[in-house]
């Protein structure tokens, strides 16, 4: 049974936004596997931060893949599902929020993974129908999956979260 994780954007205490330019996309998180376990990322929330806002109001969060893994942003630990359960190996990072791209996008590629949507003050997310659905990079290796933010209006406030299996 593999051992499961949660990284929330509220770990770094920043709620997050778009960018101040419509359409334009922000890479706002990355995970890379550690070297000793592969990593699936199998499932991705989101929350918009919106007052008053309508459904119409939409928040995308994309996931590209880099063989060359993403640097810079904020190094996280993530948590354990389970309290007794191992530390992670795999590395999250994480941007500053408020619409500052501070996670260096990767190299090679990127290959898009998929995504979701949700209103700008409503939920959202995908999981993994079944354990070999998720988002798998074997221990080791050299790539990433990062999360972009992108919206067609200007600065929308939303929190996200990742989980991911060891």
């Amino acid at each position: 049974m593999p051992f499961c994780y949660q990284t929330l954007s509220i770990m770094n205490s920043t709620t997050y936004s778009t960018s101040a330019t419509p359409s334009t996309e922000i890479d706002v998180f990355s995970l890379k596997a550690g070297a000793t376990r592969s990593a699936g990322i199998y499932a991705i929330r989101g929350q918009g931060r919106g007052a008053g806002l309508t459904a119409l109001t939409g928040i995308s969060l994309n996931v590209k893949h880099w063989t060359t893994a993403s640097t810079a942003g904020t190094a996280l630990t993530p948590s354990p599902s389970d309290i007794l359960g191992p530390a992670a190996t795999a590395v999250p990072r994480i941007g500053t929020g408020g619409g500052v791209n501070a996670v260096t996008p990767g190299t090679g590629g990127p290959l898009y993974r998929g995504g979701i949507g949700f209103g700008g003050s409503g939920p959202g997310g995908w999981v993994a129908a079944n354990p070999d659905a998720a988002l798998v990079q074997s221990a080791a290796y050299a790539g990433s999956f990062d999360l972009y933010s992108v919206s067609g209006t200007a600065s929308m406030l939303y929190d996200f979260g990742i989980e991911h299996q060891e």
